[in-house]
């Protein structure tokens, strides 16, 4: 069995089963919890392309997630299934922010 890796910007992580895989763009420097995908740990990420995985896809290629506290955010660099979540609380699609207004 692998271990979970640790939290930190850069790192790239991948679901223990499915063809999800994530990039760490910000995490707590202390503290860090565990990032799940469909409620397995997330492993440091094997060389190569992933397989696609069979199904409808729950994470979105090129969205970024966030936790609830805006604490750990991630950036999704192969979609598949599977739900990601912190700390054991599932993580929501980071809102864009809105562009200023032109006159």
């Amino acid at each position: 069995m692998t271990t979970p890796a640790p939290l930190r910007p850069g790192v790239q992580l991948a679901a223990a089963e499915g063809s999800t895989r994530v990039v760490v763009v910000r995490a707590p420097a202390e503290n860090a919890q565990e990032l799940t995908c469909g409620g397995a740990p997330m492993i440091p990420a094997p060389a190569g392309r992933p397989e696609p995985s069979a199904g409808d896809a729950v994470t979105v290629l090129g969205k970024r997630y966030v936790d609830a506290d805006d604490t750990v955010e991630v950036l999704c660099t192969s979609s598949g299934p599977g739900e990601l979540g912190y700390g054991g609380i599932p993580m929501t699609l980071k809102a864009a922010k809105p562009l200023p207004a032109s006159d």
